[in-house]
């Protein structure tokens, strides 16, 4: 005890004040690797993971790629159609008249299973059609554009002389009724449901309808009026005489067939189209197409391809510029995007498979323009990290700080491009819609890639393989000029002085 006390007296304060310094220097040394960036490095390898199980989700959504993405009509081929609306006096339809016509049309053109043709209002009174793949203008306008008004005309009660004549020669096809000169009983609201059927013709279709209670009554007591006498009843589509059929016996059950006529049966796609017609209903004015445009598919593709080369060389000089300037960051940025349009094109796919999306020239631009958008959003976070690196933080503590703040400043610019391309998508109306929908899509995609990917990836390479090749990550000169400031503020306070003073009150260094 004696020596340990002797040996600690002819210790000086000097010596304590190092023993003291080396002390806090090993309490302060860094933990093992392992143990310090453990739980870090799990929570980014689970995002990783997380973005690649969804990756993969997203290319099995859209392979092939050509068949799972809806095609427009700019780029598929078909038919553009404006059909021009008149009411039978010759006024301007009312807004509730358009509104009607345009339910009615739209409803017709998903009978005709173009599920992805669009149906918009122009103007007071006109009705934008665009039908993909189809190629005859005119029939498809025969179809959507018919006023399918359906009468039931006693032909005793017709007053034009002419068409009488004419069907009293078995010839009703295609006779046209005089407005004014006949009075329907009954007219298509009474129609249940209609149903094609073969008829006993070879090769021939009727449309068989089913009437309603009231409608069944009222035919019932027409035709029992009409058997004895053998009487006709005129099936009137549009004023023109369809058929005259014979009433031999009542018809009280509520079903009516029309066939085409003698001479000129339904096929089976005529039967198809009258049944469209009936099932939407009548319209409420009278369309007529001022103008048409068939888009041929060679015309689209060679479109598509060109707009497709565009992004490609757009991506290929982006790439060189990133590994110029960035070296391997630029990695980062390249497998950014990758993610990002991977997500993207799956995306998509989904809204094409529940028929909400339908690719157009204008939506291409915007998915060019929104790459653009999701390769600066990169940049602004690597041009962050490095920043944060040149004012003197380590490789891991920038990827954190850098990461945050780079993220920050992408999404202001992302949330005014997304109100940009909301508002072009509610507002305007045709094409522009394509170009808002691609755009908002893609900043949102912009966004998952950020939180998904960008900062877990450059955060994990922080913790030690940034670190350990800095020239191979382009921040070699970044480092150095943070170690150089770090180096220059501590020239700045300058060195430390220690004395000590004698027992004889002397100083001494």
């Amino acid at each position: 005890m004696a020596k340990k006390e002797s040996s600690d007296a002819r210790k000086t304060g000097m010596d304590r004040w190092d023993e003291m310094t080396k002390s806090q220097a090993k309490k302060a040394a860094p933990k093992p690797r392992g143990a310090s960036i453990q739980g870090p490095a799990r929570s980014y390898v689970g995002a990783l993971v997380a973005v690649l199980a969804l990756c993969v989700a997203c290319v099995i959504g859209f392979t092939p790629l050509g068949e799972k993405i809806t095609q427009g009509l700019d780029i598929q081929g078909g038919v553009s159609v404006i059909l021009t609306a008149t009411k039978s006096d010759g006024s301007q339809p009312s807004s509730s008249d358009m509104a009607t016509a345009t339910s009615i049309v739209q409803n017709r053109v998903n009978a005709l299973g173009a599920s992805e043709a669009t149906v918009q209002q122009q103007g007071s009174n006109s009705i934008l059609v665009q039908i993909p793949g189809a190629t005859d203008a005119e029939s498809a306008v025969e179809t959507i554009g018919r006023t399918g008004h359906l009468e039931f005309v006693r032909l005793d009660e017709i007053g034009d002389a002419e068409a009488l004549a004419k069907i009293s020669v078995g010839g009703t096809d295609g006779v046209e009724l005089k407005e004014g000169t006949y009075t329907a009983f009954m007219d298509g609201s009474y129609i249940k449901s209609c149903q094609v059927a073969q008829s006993s013709s070879a090769g021939a279709y009727v449309v068989n309808l089913s009437l309603t209670d009231e409608g069944a009554k009222i035919f019932g007591d027409v035709t029992t009026e009409l058997a004895p006498t053998h009487g006709q009843i005129a099936i009137v589509l549009d004023g023109v005489v369809n058929s005259a059929p014979v009433v031999n016996e009542p018809i009280t059950g509520g079903q009516v067939s029309i066939s085409g006529g003698s001479s000129s049966p339904f096929t089976l796609d005529e039967a198809k189209a009258l049944k469209t017609v009936l099932d939407s209903g009548s319209l409420p004015v009278t369309l007529t197409y001022s103008e048409s445009r068939v888009v041929g598919p060679t015309l689209g593709q060679d479109s598509l391809t060109a707009g497709v080369l565009a992004l490609v060389v757009g991506m290929a000089v982006v790439i060189c510029y990133l590994f110029v300037f960035y070296r391997g960051l630029g990695l980062l940025t390249l497998g950014s995007l990758a993610v990002f349009a991977v997500i993207y094109l799956g995306l998509l796919a989904l809204l094409s498979a529940n028929g909400l999306f339908a690719l157009t020239l204008p939506g291409l631009a915007g998915m060019v323009l929104t790459t653009g958008s999701a390769a600066d959003s990169s940049i602004l976070v690597l041009e962050r990290f490095r920043e944060e690196i040149r004012m003197g933080r380590t490789p891991k503590n920038a990827s954190v700080s850098g990461a945050k703040h780079g993220i920050r400043t992408s999404l202001d610019a992302d949330i005014v491009t997304l109100v940009t391309a909301l508002a072009l998508f509610f507002v305007a109306v045709g094409p522009v819609k394509g170009f808002g929908l691609t755009l908002a899509l893609g900043v949102l995609c912009d966004i998952v890639t950020m939180f998904g990917f960008k900062a877990p990836a450059l955060r994990l390479l922080a913790l030690g393989t940034i670190q350990r090749h800095p020239k191979f990550w382009g921040i070699d000169q970044d480092l150095a000029e943070g170690e150089g400031k770090t180096t220059g503020t501590s020239k700045v306070a300058g060195p430390t002085t220690v004395t000590r003073v004698s027992k004889g009150g002397e100083s001494r260094a």
